[in-house]
């Protein structure tokens, strides 16, 4: 069955407590004040049973417009609202106020309760009907129905519930599929119990026992218990007043405005890219960095207007901007907020997020206004394809990607498979993890590496390519080396790049050796065979050789790197011929021997001590040999 939110609204001392009473029985003032002062002060809570069956959830908001704060924090999650106007004073400042946020806030259903009808004469009771007609003309409660009550005498009670009922089947369902989301409105303790928030499910579902995670502060928790109209119950749904009691959270570490949801389903961030809209008969102008209020969920947050389209958005303008927080939000893509001006605290204004991770933005740049505009109005698929233009420089997985566009889930997989078969989207799979780029960002990755290992290979032309870590750090910084790995793969299968043994090059390079470096090559490699066991230091073979030292140099290197001479340490380099015969001689002296010393085994290769160490340590090294003490024994 749907669950349903109702909320009052309205101008103080019209009646909307009174009305709650009439319609539950239940006193939604809590506070010692309120009940003194006959005013309510901060949000009431209570539920209902519709005549179809329905139990309804209520939240009651103060009216005052010292209060404004408060009622904001209980007017986000619901479903209709009961506009209360007192029939002896008619529609007053907050009362306008209370429904210019609604609108803001796209609230679609709702009905007018016109209170105290008792109170007046019928001519009377026909004029505030007419007055109320033309101030609620042209938003979501033109054609709503106005009902005259009276709370104290039941009068008009029925038939409001009636019509509750009625407009209760026109709203639309609450997504029970996405990760569930608990704005918090109330934090209290309970002897024996412990900690427990309040707050609407706006969507999702909730399960007693489940690990959930506290945002912004991203302390993850247990629900030890759930309650949905004061019972005890092991799943709560979208659309539900909820109760929750936590493990191991003080009351001091949480506050109204935190968020509780599933474990990293959020983002949180020190600034939105949002679109404003500012209300017609807003009192005030936004001027670009304009020091504000805004309202989000449960929240209120200080932050700046940075204005991206113009230098000051009038009453009834609209316009792209980013909200330059002073404390972290956690919000969602199409969430809606609400704007008061700093001082004087009045309400100016709202609008819905579009990115909730941007970039700092730039003004009066084309490319941002025709990326926000898409994430505004666009179809889902373009929505991503526009996100992964900015964002595949930031290696998301297809789950951060969910938290930061606001798609569900579902769609966002059928999005993915649909995009994917037609290349315009790339999945780079990692374990059981898909990372998605834009293919303009593996274009362009893959002819930067080209570039670099174009300009390497006309350097060092006798080298087979860059040191894999070499690409890594100078391309990917600080991302994970699995994914890496997958993406000079995929970049290898498409005939970018060429990996062998740690070494990338370009596709087509090959080693070509000219007619002189041909000759060089001999010229080095027979000079390293005559020596045999004794061999030149390096910078000896390209003494003296005057314009051709670098060639000499290259050709070095590349003899090394082709095995053709072995590095035995920095300064000695053995040819690979003699290297091996040494070690087919070692292997003879261990068939018939146990061990061998540094003196023996100099004696053996016909070499001097200091060659015989070198060699020595370097079989160590190939776990050839074991040193223990002064002897070396062969390695099984």
């Amino acid at each position: 069955m749907q669950n349903i939110i109702i909320g009052t609204a309205g101008h103080i001392d019209h009646g909307k407590t009174t009305l709650i009473k009439a319609i539950t029985g239940k006193e939604t003032d809590r506070l010692k004040e309120e009940k003194e002062r006959g005013i309510s002060i901060d949000l009431g809570f209570t539920y209902f049973d519709l005549p179809s069956g329905r139990r309804a959830g209520i939240v009651d908001v103060p009216g005052h417009e010292k209060f404004i704060k408060n009622m904001l924090a209980g007017v986000g999650g619901i479903d209709i609202v009961v506009l209360v106007v007192a029939a002896d004073e008619g529609f007053m400042p907050q009362t306008q106020e209370h429904l210019n946020i609604l609108s803001l806030l796209e609230v679609k259903k709702g009905i007018i309760a016109l209170t105290k009808s008792d109170m007046v004469d019928e001519e009377w009771l026909e004029m505030v009907i007419e007055e109320t007609k033309e101030q609620v003309k042209g938003t979501f409660l033109e054609n709503t129905p106005i009902i005259p009550i009276s709370s104290t005498k039941k009068i008009g009670i029925d038939e409001l519930i009636e019509h509750i009922d009625q407009i209760t089947v026109q709203v639309e369902e609450r997504d029970k599929k996405v990760p569930f989301r608990l704005p918090i409105d109330r934090v209290f303790s309970i002897t024996g119990f412990g900690t427990v928030v309040t707050g609407t499910l706006i969507e999702g579902t909730l399960q007693e026992g489940e690990s959930i995670m506290l945002y912004p502060s991203q302390k993850e928790t247990k629900v030890r218990n759930l309650q949905v109209h004061d019972k005890n119950v092991e799943k709560a749904e979208a659309g539900q007043r909820v109760a929750v009691n936590l493990s191991n959270f003080k009351k001091e570490q949480i506050n109204r405005g935190d968020v509780l949801a599933k474990v990293d389903s959020l983002n949180t961030s020190m600034m939105i890219d949002v679109k404003l809209r500012l209300l017609s008969d807003s009192p005030f102008p936004i001027k670009n960095r304009e020091r504000v209020r805004i309202y989000h969920g449960t929240s209120e947050i200080l932050g700046r207007v940075v204005l991206l389209e113009q230098d000051e958005l009038m009453p009834g303008q609209e316009g792209y901007a980013q909200l330059r927080l002073e404390n972290q939000i956690t919000a969602k893509t199409l969430d809606h907020f609400i704007l008061r001006f700093y001082s004087p605290m009045v309400t100016i204004g709202g609008g819905i997020v579009l990115d909730t991770q941007p970039p700092k933005r730039k003004r009066f740049k084309e490319e941002v206004i025709g990326e926000l505009k898409l994430k505004e109005q666009g179809e889902s698929g373009e929505i991503l394809k526009q996100f992964l233009k900015t964002y595949s420089k930031d290696f998301l997985t297809k789950e951060e990607i969910i938290k930061r566009i606001g798609l569900p889930s579902e769609e966002l997989e059928r999005i993915i498979s649909s995009l994917a078969s037609k290349d315009e989207i790339i999945q780079i799979a990692v374990g059981n993890m898909n990372y998605i780029f834009h293919p303009d960002f593996i274009h362009e990755l893959g002819s930067k590496m080209r570039k670099y290992l174009q300009e390497f290979h006309n350097i060092q032309p006798l080298k087979s390519g860059v040191f894999k870590e070499e690409i890594r750090s100078r391309f990917f910084g600080e991302q994970k080396s699995k994914v890496i790995d997958e993406l000079l793969g995929f970049l290898e299968e498409k005939e970018v790049i060429k990996i062998k043994e740690g070494i990338i090059a370009l596709k087509e390079f090959n080693i070509r050796l000219t007619d002189s470096q041909k000759s060089i090559a001999e010229e080095i490699k027979e000079k390293f065979k005559k020596d045999g066991l004794t061999p030149p230091k390096p910078e000896e073979i390209w003494k003296d050789k005057g314009k051709t030292i670098e060639q000499y140099k290259q050709v070095f290197e590349a003899l090394v790197e082709w095995e053709i001479l072995v590095k035995v340490t920095e300064e000695i380099y053995i040819h690979k011929d003699i290297y091996d015969q040494i070690i087919v001689q070692l292997k003879k002296h261990f068939e018939n021997y146990e061990n061998i010393d540094v003196a023996t085994f100099r004696d053996l290769a016909g070499t001097s001590r200091k060659y015989a160490i070198a060699l020595l340590e370097n079989f160590d090294q190939k776990k050839i040999t074991k040193r223990l003490g002064d002897i070396r024994v062969m390695r099984k």
